[in-house]
């Protein structure tokens, strides 16, 4: 029987391929599960030479297919030790131009997609004693105008993790990361080309002195389902490079 077994959703492209790829060259095998198959397809060839991954076309925001998936992980692997709730979508604009479809769709993936995800996965993680992590965003602190279906959808994310904590535990631990700016660029397809450098204003604005890297989640990812992080449950860790504990005043 394979060793640990994780699913990340959104693990074809950004943060959620860094995680999978830091899974993988750890020995843990790796389910895929990405709305966007080609992004999924090219990810899990290009890691396959790392481990045993597995992609699954999946949207988190239907219930069946969530179901179809973690049968699929279950089938290929035989548990599931780790789930990452990473797949998420934006629609950032004015308020008065989201419409309310828009606003739905966005907390359908972000939100509602975790909670399908846990569900179906929750009771092959308790007999693992296993972990979910939740990737949420420093946007449910803070915000930047047009954001509301985005922010709503991580503050709420922050919330299902405690909730699901209490519910869950102690078979199940429930964490929450909350990444700030991180660039995915080298982990991203870009068909319009790279968005522009990132420069020394960009870094210097953060008290860490840089901004971040989805290799900095993956870490956060790969400590709280460890068995190092067995008394860490319900928690939302922020990894901003300390941007949220700035004061700022206009000059």
């Amino acid at each position: 029987m394979p060793g640990q077994a994780a699913i990340v959703t959104g693990g074809g492209q950004g943060i959620g391929k860094a995680i999978a790829a830091d899974l993988l060259a750890r020995g843990w095998c790796v389910a895929i599960a990405d709305a966007d198959s080609q992004a999924g397809q090219q990810a899990a060839a290009e890691l396959q030479s790392t481990g045993d991954v597995l992609f699954v076309s999946t949207d988190v925001s239907r219930e069946a297919d969530v179901g179809d998936m973690v049968a699929a992980v279950v089938d290929r692997f035989g548990h599931v030790d780790a789930l990452v709730n990473n797949a998420a979508i934006s629609r950032n604009k004015p308020l008065a131009e989201l419409s309310l479809e828009e606003w739905t769709h966005v907390l359908s993936v972000n939100l509602t997609g975790a909670l399908l995800c846990s569900k179906h996965a929750a009771p092959h993680l308790d007999r693992r004693r296993g972990s979910i992590v939740n990737i949420a965003s420093t946007r449910a602190l803070m915000s930047e105008p047009g954001t509301e279906a985005y922010s709503a959808s991580k503050g709420g994310l922050v919330a299902l993790t405690h909730a699901l904590a209490v519910s869950l535990g102690p078979g199940v631990r429930v964490n929450c990361v909350s990444p700030g700016w991180i660039d995915t660029t080298p982990w991203k397809t870009h068909p319009d080309g790279p968005p522009p450098a990132l420069t020394e204003v960009d870094h210097r604005q953060h008290p860490a002195g840089r901004v971040g890297r989805p290799e900095d989640v993956a870490a956060m990812v790969r400590y709280l389902i460890s068995p190092e992080a067995r008394f860490v449950t319900g928690a939302n860790l922020v990894i901003d490079g300390g941007m949220t504990r700035r004061m700022i005043y206009a000059e």
